[in-house]
């Protein structure tokens, strides 16, 4: 690192880092290099990826999607709080007080998953630690998951291995198999270098987006699903109308990354 950026950086208390013409990192201050996980000698000289603009494009759509659906998941509970509140205000005398409370506490309920599932989702981003990573039976935890899912056939290649948290995989698999009300299949099969889970539904007009049989589940099942997924290095196709439900998961979690580098 040259001096004149050792100086400049150190005065930047927020994770920032210098990029050459040629869109590789020359330099980045320590907020940086905690916030990516990175020795300063592996960070510099790594090019720095800039998204198409149609990425650009589907990242802000996919933003505003999450940011109305996590204010309607809010605002939904808040609003049922304050009629019942109201009501019983102006009506006190018509109130069944054990019936309010039990409105009441359903509600908090519902903005408390909410906001634990705002939490999940933070933590995601974050990216996962090392330490709630181990050798994962995907083969079990799938047979566990569709135990109590229903009318769900199996397929599965036996004892295939990813290295994942069990904890994020069963939340992961118990909203993937709500995202059908019917009958449906289930296959797991390793590929070259990856797991590869398919769940398709016996009655394909009716796969729904939003998951109905994960317990205790938010609006914002889907986005959970695809939040542990990138962060376990994977990828989730899930169609809108089409019976198909597709999660690849490496066999094994390649490096750990940070947008931006």
């Amino acid at each position: 690192m040259r001096h004149d950026h050792a100086a400049l950086l150190a005065a930047v208390p927020n994770p920032c880092l210098v990029m050459a013409g040629d869109m590789t990192i020359v330099a980045a201050n320590q907020p940086c290099l905690d916030a990516c996980g990175r020795e300063r000698d592996e960070l510099v000289g790594m090019p720095v990826l800039i998204p198409r603009s149609d990425e650009l494009h589907e990242r802000a759509r996919a933003a505003r999607r999450f940011t109305a659906d996590a204010s309607h998941e809010v605002r939904t509970p808040l609003a049922a709080l304050r009629v019942q509140v109201e009501a019983a205000r102006r009506h006190p005398d018509d109130i069944d007080v054990t019936d309010l409370l039990d409105h009441v506490s359903d509600d908090l309920d519902r903005l408390e998953n909410v906001t634990t599932d705002l939490l999940l989702l933070s933590r995601l981003e974050a990216g996962l630690d090392d330490r709630e990573l181990t050798d994962v039976n995907l083969t079990a935890l799938v047979e566990s998951a569709a135990a109590g899912s229903g009318d769900v056939r199996l397929r599965l290649d036996p004892t295939v291995l990813t290295h994942a948290s069990s904890t994020h995989l069963t939340r992961l698999l118990a909203i993937l198999l709500g995202t059908t009300r019917h009958p449906a299949t289930v296959t797991l099969h390793r590929t070259a270098d990856c797991a590869e889970l398919r769940l398709t539904s016996d009655e394909p007009s009716e796969t729904c987006d939003e998951p109905a049989g994960d317990q205790g589940g938010t609006g914002l099942c889907l986005a959970i699903a695809r939040a542990i997924t990138t962060a376990h290095h994977g990828s989730l196709h899930v169609e809108t109308h089409g019976a198909h439900v597709t999660l690849r998961l490496p066999l094994r979690a390649g490096p750990r990354t940070h947008p931006g580098t």
